[in-house]
Order: structure tokens, then C-alpha cells, then sequence
């Protein structure tokens, strides 16, 4: 005999028990829910129904089976190792994928924290990233950390920052292509392009460019097998449509940018279909930081998405724990934007937090101060004290000595500009406060607090939103891989309550929100017990 439950919390046992249907019947003149549809002449009518969804079935299955994880989840690269070797690691033993953030550090220590992942996850053949961030300004970095990739075996690599394709990035893809008798080109480095703009993301979906391939070629840093499969495989496995995020961010729509990748996807594999007869798999990220947000990117089409701030509050992010108690504080509207420290020259903003910290006010105090004066020597007394006393806290000269130090150690070809051109040598110096602000944060140094600067979108306020009043609102208990299993079966969830108001059912509010471990509970109460990915 089928068991109907009328009440709001039989509702929501039935609704949330996703590996079985959820009917929602008319009996008796009053509506409710159970796993099995009504036999004929019962009495029961039918109103709507959906069927399982797990977690695991979110998303692309082509996403999981590439990739070796359990669910089309990514964590994307933040600066600094605040995607840690431990956040890393505890998402790829849970089954996830996540990526190295490996940008802004020393070669040293990407080397050492690549090496460490090799040891921990790449011999257990368990999912990772490493994150390559475009520069311009210092290619060299570039090709260190491409270096220490492939030293190291690293089979993924997130692209970010990229606004064209350059030798390296294309000799990371390139030298993993290999025939396959099965699947016709086995890409054996895989790329997840991080872009904002279509304009972007086509240099991505196409081949890499010949004169690049060409020049790899003739230098021996391809084989002229992989140079002629580099014709005709695309340079990236996935793309990932970045709205409005923490850090560098265009702050587009997301219901925009997506549907505008997969059209273009689409268009492009339509005149130049994939050697392996598959697609490029479109992906989402930017303020994905709750159920709903989550549930309504895989709506649109997304093959699987992407989280970045709620990952900075964790307990494996390395960032300090006055930077995660400052984040579970933010609300949706504590984001501001700010001048970045590698393109400060040309005014790019990065996003980030404008609670608890003055950061965003002397950074854009200090781009204006850059536009109106020639260098250092052309400020006016109340502004150089401003500088030295407020924003800096240091002597000028002391600055211009650690600049100077930094540029011989580390990028020796720019030190005779900064030593003869007054305006670009103020600009250094204002970038130090900038680059060091980020520091301060991720090493918890309180003296400079104020001038902490913490990359932060608007996510991290709807996922404090989300958790606020429940096990997961205290930062000691925001795990990676528990926040990632909640989010994903709330997607889910919500999901399932989405297909039924649209087929018309009107549910109890009290039933129609994935609830989340009361405070005192475990966080992962409700997540059961994970388990390896499939190798």
C-alpha cells in the first residue's frame, strides 16, 4: 500500500530523498507526497512527479568520466596557495576536482607544492588542477610554472587571464596530444579555459594557432605528429563562463554569459567538428555559493560548475583564520571593486571585500594619485605624508629599496625602466602596496588588518545567507568537501522542487528548503560517506 504524507515535514522527507521518485497526489481532497504513483481505481490522482536525482547526476557525465571525479564540480584556482595543497588534496579524495593557485608565487614554491601533489594524489591517480594565470608583464612566470607542470606530471591545468593563446599555455596542450585507436586524439594534458568574453573563449574552442605550433615544432618542443594533431584538436576539454567573481572580473551575468558560450560552442563545432566527436564542455562560475545558484546554472546548461569564494572560508584554504572570520561576516552587498596589483597601470579592478578593511579606498587613492603626477618626486606634500603615514606606513626610499631588490631577483630585464622613468617607477612602488595587502591577509598580520585586501564575489554572502543558523556558520566547520557535498545535494533538491512548481504543484514554503545540520550537529551529518573516484 502506497504511503501518502500530508504533512510538511513528510513532504520534505519525501522530497529530499533523492535516489527515489517524489509523486505529488490529490487524495482525500487534500495534496501530498510518496515514492510510488497511485494504482488505477485507488483513489489517488497524480499531479506531478519527478524522478531521482543523486548529486552525482548533475551536470556532464562526460565532465565526470574525463576528468576521473564523482560529480561536475570544480574549485578554481585563488591566488596566493589560498587553493591550497590541503584544499586540493581533501576535494580529490572526496571525489572532486580543484585547482592549484598556483598564481602569484614563487617558482620554489609551486615546485613544492606541485611535488607534494604528485606524491599525495597523482600516484593514486585521485583528480587535480594546477592553475597557470596569464602575465604579460612577466612571461617567464609563464613558462616556470608550465615547467613545473609537466615536470611534475600534472594532467590538468586551469587557464585564467588568458587574452590570447601564447607558447607556453599552447606547449602545455600540445605536447599531451597523442593517436588514440579508440577515441581518434587522446588529449593527454587536459585544459579548462577560465573566460569572461566569447571573443575569449573561440581562441579556446579552435586549434591552437599554426605559427605558435610552428615555432614549438622547429625548437623540438613538439613532435611533428603532435604538431599535425594540434591542427585539428581544439585547445581546450572545457570552458568555464566566469561571471561575477572575487578577484579579476567583468562582473557579467552569468544568465548572459553562459547561453552565450554554449551558442558559440555550438556554432564553432558545427563547422568544425571535434576530432573525437564530442563537445567542449561550457561550464559556470562566478557567485555560484549556494543551492539555488547552483541548481539554476545547471538549468541553463552548464556541464558542470565552478566555485571560488566559499572555497577562501574553508578550514583548508590558506588564507589566515582573520580573513575566514572576516568572510563568514559578509553580506551580498560587502564586494567592492578596487585597482589590481599585476595591471595596475592599465586600471583593472579585481573584486573584493569591503567589510573590516579600508583596502578598496587606499588602492583607488592610490591609481588616482597615479594619474594625476609624473612619479614620486611630482607629489605634494599632503599627499606624500598621506602616502608614507596612512596607506604605506613606510618611508618612500624604503619602498623604492624593496622594489629595486625584488626586480634584481626576479625580473632583472624590467630594472633599467625602473631606474630611468619616474611615472612607471611610482607605479611599482603603489603595486608593492597592493601585492602586499593580499600577504598581509593570507599571513593573518594583524598590525596591517586594515589594509587587508581579501578577493571576495557576492557569493560569499549568499552562501553566509544560506548557513546562517546552521552547523556550517562557524568557520571551524566549513570543510571543503562537506560544503561541496551540501551544495550539491541542495542543487539537487532544488532542482527537483523547481520540475514540480513548474508542472504547476503549489508546495509549503516549509517544505521547499534543503535544510542543513542545526548548530551542535556534525556539519556532515547529512552527506553520506564519500568514496574514491573512479581512476
Amino acid at each position: 500500500m502506497t504511503t501518502v504524507r500530508h504533512d510538511p515535514e513528510g513532504l520534505y522527507e519525501v522530497l529530499s530523498a533523492l535516489d527515489r521518485p517524489c509523486c505529488i497526489v490529490s487524495s482525500g481532497g487534500r495534496a501530498g507526497a510518496t515514492h510510488h504513483a497511485p494504482a488505477p481505481g485507488s483513489g489517488t490522482t497524480l499531479l506531478a512527479a519527478v524522478g531521482p536525482l543523486a548529486p552525482q547526476r548533475l551536470g556532464s557525465a562526460d565532465f565526470r568520466r574525463h576528468h576521473g571525479v564523482r560529480h561536475a564540480y570544480m574549485a578554481g584556482a585563488m591566488a596566493g596557495g589560498i587553493a591550497s595543497v590541503e584544499l586540493v588534496t581533501a576535494l580529490a579524495r572526496a571525489g572532486h576536482l580543484a585547482s592549484f593557485g598556483s598564481a602569484g608565487l614563487p617558482e620554489d614554491r609551486i615546485d613544492q607544492a606541485l611535488g607534494r601533489l604528485e606524491t599525495d594524489l597523482g600516484a593514486r591517480h585521485l583528480p587535480f588542477a594546477c592553475n597557470l594565470i596569464h602575465n604579460p608583464l612577466a612571461p617567464a612566470m609563464e613558462k616556470a610554472c608550465v615547467d613545473a607542470c609537466l615536470r611534475h606530471r600534472v594532467r590538468c591545468l586551469e587557464a585564467s587571464a588568458f587574452v590570447q593563446l601564447t607558447p607556453d599555455l599552447v606547449r602545455y596542450r600540445v605536447s599531451g596530444l597523442r593517436r588514440d585507436p579508440d577515441t581518434g586524439v587522446r588529449a593527454g594534458h587536459r585544459l579548462i579555459a577560465k573566460v569572461s568574453h566569447p571573443q575569449t573563449a573561440e581562441l579556446f574552442l579552435r586549434p591552437a594557432p599554426h605559427e605558435i605550433v610552428a615555432d614549438l615544432t622547429a625548437r623540438g618542443q613538439i613532435s611533428a605528429e603532435q604538431a599535425e594533431l594540434a591542427r585539428i584538436m581544439p585547445m581546450a576539454d572545457d570552458i568555464t563562463a566566469e561571471a561575477d567573481s572575487g578577484g579579476h572580473t567583468d562582473r557579467r551575468p552569468l544568465a548572459v554569459l553562459l547561453p552565450a558560450l554554449i551558442r558559440l560552442r555550438d556554432r564553432i563545432a558545427r563547422e568544425h567538428p571535434h576530432p573525437n566527436g564530442v563537445l567542449v564542455r561550457i561550464g559556470a562560475a562566478g557567485g555560484i555559493g549556494s543551492p539555488h545558484a547552483m541548481a539554476a546554472a545547471f538549468a541553463m546548461g552548464a556541464a558542470y560548475v565552478v566555485t571560488g569564494s566559499v572555497n577562501q572560508a574553508t578550514t583548508e584554504a590558506g588564507t589566515s583564520p582573520g580573513v575566514k572570520r572576516l568572510l563568514a561576516q559578509a553580506d551580498l552587498a560587502d564586494c567592492t571593486m578596487a585597482p589590481a596589483a599585476d595591471m595596475f597601470e592599465q586600471g583593472v579592478q579585481v573584486q573584493v571585500l569591503a567589510r573590516g578593511t579600508l583596502f578598496a579606498g587606499n588602492a583607488t587613492r592610490l591609481y588616482r594619485l597615479y594619474q594625476a603626477h609624473t612619479g614620486l618626486d611630482d607629489l605634494p606634500p599632503d599627499a606624500r605624508h598621506l602616502l608614507q603615514e596612512r596607506i604605506l606606513r613606510s618611508p618612500l626610499e624604503r619602498v623604492v629599496d624593496e622594489c629595486t631588490a625584488y626586480l634584481k631577483d626576479r625580473l632583472p630585464d624590467q630594472l633599467p625602466r625602473f631606474e630611468r622613468d619616474p611615472k612607471h617607477r611610482m607605479a611599482l612602488v603603489f603595486r608593492w602596496y597592493l601585492a602586499m595587502a593580499s600577504r598581509w591577509a593570507t599571513s593573518g598580520q594583524t598590525e596591517r588588518s586594515r589594509d587587508w585586501q581579501i578577493w571576495c564575489g557576492p557569493a560569499m554572502g549568499a552562501f553566509n545567507a544560506w548557513t546562517a543558523g546552521s552547523a556550517l556558520a562557524a568557520p571551524e566547520h566549513r570543510q571543503a568537501a562537506t560544503v561541496a557535498e551540501h551544495l550539491l545535494r541542495g542543487a539537487a533538491f532544488h532542482s527537483r522542487v523547481s520540475q514540480l512548481r513548474l508542472s504547476g504543484v503549489c508546495l509549503p514554503p516549509s517544505c521547499t528548503e534543503y535544510r542543513l545540520p542545526p548548530p551542535g550537529a556534525s556539519p556532515a551529518s547529512a552527506v553520506p560517506a564519500t568514496r574514491q573516484a573512479p581512476t
